[in-house]
């Protein structure tokens, strides 16, 4: 039985361009592309067939080198870690790049299959096959999507990382004097972000006032509330003087109702007032 499997090995060895190409063949005739991604799809597919060369060239191995079934799962570990960063960095969908697990079973058993019918080999031979031939597919399936959804998830904290810097603009008026404008709703972590960010900023720029502007803000409760008065201590102890402005009717009546206090806290209707009122107390 161990002759039969590396016989079957190198079989799958020697025609893993012809296995490949013909994966590739019905791949590219069950999916629908524009002129211009044909084009742009051309450029990489000598590579595409490469890599679905070697990867079926991991199934042979396999078969060759039965004994050591660790380095196999090694090696589709690897595989599936350069492979799924290669087709996430490519944009092509999970899905679609999923769908291929259906083409290379059929077509490696299909080789198989004429072999071992050529040579009439027995029943525990292809019994084995399949104990090593179908669970490396499916920790194939495993170790490409892992890296695939990390990488997936890497860029999502990116973007939301980017986005929450965005979300809290410092930005300079006149000399000594920044806006704060907040928009939307403060979660936990664009409040811990609020805080460091607004004090490095105010550092950078020399402010010696700063206007936190919250007439975008949608919604305020005792955590938003609580938050945005430790920013102001925290300014207040490094020299910032802040007013608050553009506090809406219904966010005022919420504040209200909650039992917030902004007495120690001076507020403006707007901007503009806030800004006077600066000015004002510059030339006291």
């Amino acid at each position: 039985m161990n002759n039969e499997l590396q016989l079957l090995g190198e079989l799958i060895l020697e025609k893993k361009y012809e296995i490949a190409q013909t994966i590739h063949k019905d791949r590219l005739s069950d999916l629908s592309m524009s002129e211009a991604e044909k084009r742009e799809f051309q450029q990489i597919e000598a590579h595409i067939l490469d890599i679905r060369a070697n990867f079926i060239s991991l199934f042979g191995e396999a078969l060759v080198d039965h004994v050591d079934k660790k380095k196999a799962h090694e090696k589709i570990f690897q595989w599936g870690k350069e492979t799924g960063e290669y087709f996430y960095k490519l944009g092509a969908p999970l899905d679609e790049a999923l769908k291929d697990t259906g083409f290379y079973r059929t077509y490696i058993w299909k080789a198989i299959e004429k072999e071992a019918t050529a040579r009439n080999m027995s029943a525990s031979t292809i019994f084995e096959v399949i104990h090593i031939i179908d669970p490396l597919l499916d920790w194939a399936v495993y170790c490409f999507s892992l890296t695939y959804v990390e990488y997936h998830q890497k860029t999502l904290e990116n973007a939301k990382n980017a986005f929450m810097e965005l979300s809290v603009p410092v930005v300079p008026l006149t000399k000594g004097v920044g806006v704060l404008p907040l928009i939307g709703n403060l979660d936990t972590d664009r409040a811990h972000l609020l805080m460091e960010t607004t004090l490095n900023r105010s550092g950078e720029l020399k402010l010696s006032h700063l206007i936190i502007d919250v007439s975008g803000v949608l919604i305020v409760d005792t955590m938003v509330a609580d938050q945005l008065f430790k920013v102001i201590d925290a300014l207040s102890l490094t020299g910032v003087k802040t007013i608050i402005t553009g506090i809406r009717p219904e966010v005022a009546q919420t504040m209200v109702s909650l039992g917030l206090k902004l007495t120690d806290i001076k507020t403006k209707a707007n901007l503009q007032q806030a800004f006077d009122e600066i000015q004002l107390m510059k030339n006291l």
